[in-house]
């Protein structure tokens, strides 16, 4: 039976995040990312298996891993709306942002 290890990426890449907790998150969404493409990519080089047992177990890995990568998406979407400043600089955007609730330094604490 033809078996393809799936490796982590070599890359050590990391987003500048000062929580560490949203790093972890962006650093997972990487990895379970490549482990997919790494996936999909054995699926065309080996061919599909015949046997249902392991067609399930990949569904299986995929549908998780996909999870993850939702849950982590998540994670990381908000909280970024709760410190990311707006991009746009015109008049129109700059009225209808609520400054205190964008700004990072403050946690909220005004």
């Amino acid at each position: 039976m033809n078996r393809v290890t799936l490796r982590p990426s070599q890359g050590n890449e990391m987003a500048a995040d000062s929580d560490s907790k949203i790093a972890w998150h962006r650093a997972q969404v990487r990895k379970h990312r490549e482990t997919l493409r790494r996936i999909e990519a054995a699926k065309f080089a080996v061919g599909e298996v015949a046997n249902p047992k392991t067609i399930e177990e990949t569904r299986k890995l995929i549908a998780e891993l996909k999870r993850k990568i939702a849950q982590s998406e998540q994670v990381i979407v908000q909280h970024d709306r709760q410190t990311r400043r707006p991009l746009a600089t015109d008049l129109g955007s700059l009225s209808s942002v609520h400054w205190s609730t964008w700004n990072a330094y403050t946690n909220g604490l005004r």
